[in-house]
């Protein structure tokens, strides 16, 4: 059974530092794609960032491009993202998900996604 549980959000004050984990179980990590998916209230899915560790390729939303890291430990099957010079703008429920195909390159689908993490950035 896939699993996907993240981990590390909370509150933090603009200008601040959270990372955010994943834990993933249930499938070949090494061999799939994942991405951070965020959901605000007025500005529903927003995709963050994706991770293509079989290739090492990454990339990102220009909201957070210089801002945040994806990167995954391979070994333990978790996938973090390091998110610096957080704003409000970044406050929202983050969302870790695997993409469906193996090996697969293309931007999605996801077949799995985690319950959600919320990340509060306010003074």
């Amino acid at each position: 059974e896939v699993q996907l549980v993240e981990s590390g959000g909370g509150l933090v004050q603009p200008g601040g530092s959270l990372r955010l984990s994943c834990a993933a179980s249930g499938f070949t990590f090494d061999d799939y794609a994942m991405s951070w998916v965020r959901q605000t209230p007025g500005k529903g899915l927003e995709w963050v960032s994706s991770i293509y560790s079989f290739i090492s390729v990454t990339y990102y939303a220009d909201s957070v491009k210089g801002r945040f890291t994806i990167s995954t430990d391979n070994a333990k099957k978790m996938v973090y993202l390091q998110m610096n010079s957080l704003k409000s703008a970044d406050t929202a429920v983050y969302y870790c998900a695997k993409h469906s195909w193996e090996k697969g390159i293309t931007a999605g689908p996801y077949d799995y996604w985690g319950k959600g993490t919320l990340v509060t950035v306010s003074s």
